[in-house]
């Protein structure tokens, strides 16, 4: 991936070095249902890009995605308000990022991220709130509650920021041999394809009915949801691919590593068989296929994981 010397997001809170519980961020300990996290087993983009994609094709969205949950198509895009660009407050104290080449990789890759759902929004005539990408090292307090770097990169839709210890790129390489500078970018597409569907509306109406679901239902739909933002990450890399910056195996990179955080996978590896019913994320092969699909597509209607078999 030909990242170096493109536009670089000011949205980065760096808080690495700080303790945990700096950011003043209420919600409880321990695991949060509001958590979307990547699991560790144990036509030319830019600001017009998705000219393609007409309103239609969000109605489409809206009556063949968002009213199997429930949802109502006139909330459609209607969420969040926007990350200030600069400086990041962290704390009480005003912070500027640390631009050392890994932050200026992943400031890179949410700076694409911007383009390309700016692009898709404003085509639609909506506006998308960009999302806070923060760096920590350990543990983290979000909105959704305290977390530490064994639980992954994650998503809190309750403040609309991602979630990374970088060191989990090391663990991605080293532990699970998914290696390459776009299977990094695929980690971050995926938490910003979670921050896509909070302000369509997916997250808050999943989040909503799990509470009354089984733990097996929860999983089920827990599966759509995932597969749906590894969706709409390919369609991030459809238009990043238009772009030229992709290298020849770049798209095989990120295959691999849905391919090896696959729950199916991961299962095998940590305890040597499957429990499907545990499943929540999907398996390597659904989660390859749907990012793929995403991928050759570049439309959203494609990522319909709710209402096609999976």
């Amino acid at each position: 991936m030909r990242w170096k010397g493109r536009r670089q997001s000011s949205n980065i809170e760096d808080r690495r070095g700080s303790r945990a519980g700096r950011g003043g961020f209420g919600g409880s300990f321990g695991r949060s249902p509001g958590r979307i996290r990547i699991p560790v087993g144990g036509s030319r983009a830019g600001r017009g890009a998705g000219g393609g994609l007409s309103l239609l094709v969000i109605l489409v969205i809206g009556f063949f995605i968002l009213r199997a949950l429930g949802i109502d198509p006139a909330e459609l895009l209607d969420g969040g308000g926007s990350t200030s660009p600069g400086y990041q407050q962290d704390g009480g104290q005003i912070t500027q990022p640390r631009r050392d080449e890994m932050t200026q990789f992943v400031a890179t890759v949410l700076a694409e991220t911007e383009d390309v759902w700016n692009g898709i929004f404003e085509a639609n005539g909506a506006d998308y709130p960009e999302p806070t990408l923060v760096l920590f090292t350990d543990q983290v307090r979000s909105a959704c509650g305290l977390a530490g770097a064994a639980s992954g990169p994650f998503y809190c839709p309750g403040d609309q920021k991602l979630y990374i210890d970088l060191s989990f790129y090391n663990e991605l390489a080293n532990r699970f041999g998914a290696t390459g500078d776009f299977a990094q970018a695929y980690v971050i597409a995926h938490e910003v394809g979670h921050h896509v569907q909070n302000l369509i509306g997916v997250l808050p109406k999943f989040n909503q009915m799990r509470q009354s679901m089984s733990e097996t239902e929860a999983n089920r739909m827990s599966v759509s949801v995932e597969l749906q933002a590894d969706c709409f990450a390919g369609v991030w890399g459809h238009f990043t691919d238009q772009k030229g910056i992709l290298d020849q195996g770049d798209l095989e990179e990120a295959l691999n590593a849905a391919r090896q955080i696959g729950d199916d996978t991961l299962q095998r590896r940590t305890q040597g068989y499957v429990v499907p019913d545990s499943f929540n994320h999907g398996t390597s092969e659904q989660r390859m296929r749907w990012f793929k699909r995403g991928f050759d597509s570049g439309r959203l209607d494609s990522c319909d994981t709710f209402n096609e078999p999976i």
